[in-house]
């Protein structure tokens, strides 16, 4: 509910409205501490699969890469927010958009990464500079390729990242991916740590209020780490020694791990491009819906996918990751009723800050993978449950259902048993066992060429007994 202590409501609803400063500042705060996880879970999880996540390594300027990785989707976080709430030419909506690193293209950049160290980053960071670039071209179009994504396509792919990514959940809480031939691998003590994480955070989601709900994933992370000290999981000298070795203050590196063209990367992210375009499109849209009571203007939603891509594209160049619009701050918006985009350009700023310190992505990378592992746990079961939320949307008739079992069918198997495509040429090889993208152009090319007639009543034989609960509704009783 909006508080009028900020503004008069129609000052409330208006973008160009700033509060006075000792409300902006804990209104920004908020935004950042809504998505502040979310956004840096990304660089763990890719520096984990590369193979130099939790380990000693120094990078060029004498700290770790994985603690680099995470400065830079702090600062290219802000400053593709800044894009969103400032502007630039034809770039930015000029709303309160927050942008963070984004989760769809996990399942795309683990395969091009895994067990190859640094030596795959060139590669990787070639694509999000291409493909950001792709993304922000999309803005010139968007709005007539939205009927290629319609919510049986949409709610398919967002079920799918988090399906590929539950697994990175389960495999962190047990004590990470260097620990599974190790007797510690799934320890009760582990395993406590996680679930400390998991209680935490759904106690402050379902029973508190306000800030505390809002930020209830890194307060239980916090917890978590506390109980992880307590257990001996990890030490005040370990956290001392992270600290003293990071800089005070560092500048990114243009292109520090170097710029590869690679043919898997390059249509992999381009791909995604298409899935995070419409995924910003419905949060503009949620935006003005939620906190102005009216529809998005073809300026803004063209404005939001230019900030996407460019955004993308810049990051990219000194080591970060794809940036996409974060859907938990829409909901954040519609729960205040503040539409400010000055408020969210102080949380950019704030988000910038961190990113030039590394002592904060150092402190960051002493959070015992187990604690991490129950935040990705919540994190990821609600990408999955957004999915679902989604498809409930779908109108689950005979052709929809066949198109989404074939899609899931191919896509999850691929991604379970990779051994499958062995013998495809490399590229197309770590593109089809990512999962995402088969299953996603799959249900992408069925919709368009199955016939709308096949959109009879599901029969018993292709519903298992489930026919007639389409609409999104769940079978009674």
């Amino acid at each position: 509910m909006a508080d009028t202590a900020i503004g008069t409501p129609e000052q409330l609803r208006d973008p160009d409205y700033t509060p006075a400063l000792h409300r902006a500042i804990p209104l920004g705060i908020q935004h950042v501490l809504a998505m502040f996880v979310s956004n840096v879970t990304p660089a763990i999880i890719i520096a984990g699969a590369a193979g130099f996540g939790f380990g000693s390594d120094a990078g060029a300027n004498g700290f770790p890469d994985m603690t680099y990785l995470i400065q830079m989707s702090m600062l290219f976080a802000g400053i593709a927010t800044l894009f969103q709430t400032i502007g630039l030419g034809p770039v930015g909506a000029r709303l309160p958009i927050v942008q963070g690193t984004s989760f769809a293209f996990i399942p795309i950049m683990i395969p091009l990464v895994a067990g190859q160290g640094v030596e795959a980053l060139p590669a990787l960071f070639g694509g999000v500079l291409i493909g950001g670039l792709f993304h922000a071209l999309l803005g010139t179009f968007i709005g007539k390729v939205r009927f290629a994504l319609p919510p049986l396509v949409t709610g398919l792919v967002v079920t799918m990242i988090g399906l590929a990514l539950v697994k990175v959940g389960i495999q962190y809480a047990a004590g990470g991916v260097p620990a599974i031939n190790s007797p510690e691998y799934g320890s009760l003590l582990n395993w406590s740590a996680a679930l400390v994480v998991v209680f935490v955070t759904l106690g402050l989601k379902f029973f508190a209020r306000g800030m505390l709900s809002v930020s209830a994933v890194v307060i239980g992370i916090l917890v978590g780490y506390v109980y992880a000290l307590a257990m001996g999981m990890v030490t005040i000298e370990g956290i001392g020694t992270s600290w003293s070795r990071a800089a005070p203050f560092a500048l990114p590196e243009f292109f520090r791990y170097g710029f590869e063209f690679s043919i898997a990367a390059v249509v992999g992210f381009c791909l995604m491009a298409f899935v995070s375009a419409v995924e910003t499109v419905g949060d503009v849209s949620g935006i003005t819906k939620g906190g102005a009571g009216r529809e998005a203007t073809d300026k803004e939603i063209t404005g939001a996918t230019y900030a996407d891509g460019v955004g993308t594209a810049i990051a990219g160049m000194f080591g970060g990751f794809p940036n996409t619009s974060f859907s938990q701050n829409v909901g954040l918006i519609a729960m205040t009723g503040v539409m400010s985009r000055h408020v969210v350009t102080i949380g950019a700023i704030f988000l910038i800050v961190c990113g030039l310190v590394p002592k904060v992505g150092a402190v960051i990378r002493t959070i015992p993978i187990e604690v991490l592992g129950g935040g990705v746990i919540v994190m990821f079961g609600m990408v999955v449950a957004a999915g679902i939320s989604m498809l409930s949307d779908v109108n689950w008739n005979r052709r929809n259902m066949v198109i989404f079992a074939i899609s899931l069918s191919v896509g999850l198997g691929l991604q379970l048993d990779p051994q499958a495509v062995q013998y495809l040429p490399d590229t197309i090889r770590i593109l089809a066992t990512s999962g995402l993208l088969p299953a996603a152009l799959i249900a992408i090319v069925l919709n368009l060429v199955l016939p709308e007639d096949l959109a009879a009543e599901a029969t018993e034989e292709v519903s298992g007994g489930m026919s007639g609960h389409g609409g999104g509704s769940l079978p009674k009783g």
